[in-house]
C-alpha cells in the first residue's frame, strides 16, 4: 500500500481540522494506517491552521518538504505559503475567487516542478448555499472529481455522510456536491 501525503491549511475557523478528519477516516476505512499532525498558531483569532496527514506505512507524523503529492488550501496566500510541502508533479487545490490564480510570481516554480493548481470558489459556493462556513466541503467535493485525487467521490461523501453532525448533514452534502460539480466542469 502506497504512502500518501496531504497537507491542508488555511485560517482559523475555515474547518481545516474537519476536512483532515474526513480524509483521515477515508484512509482509516480503506485500511491504511493514519498519522496527522496539526498547528493551530493563533487560530481562534484567524491565523494559519496547517495539517499534516500521513496515510500508510509511515514513522512520523509530519509531512516533509516536497513530499506531498496534495496540498488543499481554503485560503490563497495559505496556498502560497505551504508549497514547499509539494511534490514534485503533485496537486495543489485552491479555494480563491481571483482570476488571477496562481499568481505571476508563482507560475514559473509552478510549472518547474509540474505542479497542477486548480483553483475552485469553495468560499462562494458554501455562501451561495447557504453556509458561508462550510468552503471546506466545497473544496473536498472539488478534490473528489479529479482521477488523480487518491480516494474517490462515492468513498469521501460515503465518510461526509457518516461523521457530519445529524443537524448538518443535508447541508453538508448538498455543499460537497456542488464542489463535485464544480470539478466535473473544470
Amino acid at each position: 500500500m502506497n504512502t500518501i501525503n496531504l497537507v491542508l491549511c488555511g485560517l482559523g475557523g475555515q474547518g481545516i481540522l474537519f476536512m483532515t478528519k474526513v480524509l483521515a477516516q477515508v484512509g482509516l476505512d480503506n485500511g491504511y494506517s493514519v498519522m496527522g499532525a496539526e498547528t493551530h498558531g493563533m487560530a481562534q483569532r484567524g491565523g494559519s491552521v496547517v495539517s499534516h496527514l500521513r496515510l500508510g506505512n509511515v514513522q512520523g507524523s509530519l509531512v516533509r518538504t516536497h513530499e506531498a503529492p496534495f496540498l488543499l488550501a481554503l485560503e490563497e496566500n495559505e496556498a502560497y505559503r505551504n508549497l514547499p510541502f509539494l511534490a514534485r508533479e503533485g496537486r495543489l487545490y485552491v479555494n480563491t475567487s481571483s482570476s488571477l490564480f496562481p499568481r505571476e510570481e508563482v507560475r514559473d516554480f509552478l510549472a518547474r516542478k509540474g505542479i497542477v493548481s486548480r483553483a475552485v470558489p469553495a468560499g462562494k459556493i458554501a455562501l451561495d448555499l447557504g453556509a458561508p462556513m462550510s468552503s471546506n466541503l466545497a473544496l473536498l467535493g472539488f478534490f473528489s472529481a479529479f482521477e488523480d485525487s487518491p480516494f474517490d467521490y462515492d468513498t469521501l461523501k460515503q465518510t461526509v455522510t457518516q461523521i457530519s453532525p445529524d443537524r448538518f448533514r443535508e447541508k453538508n452534502l448538498s455543499i460537497f456536491d456542488a464542489g463535485h460539480q464544480k470539478g466535473k466542469k473544470a
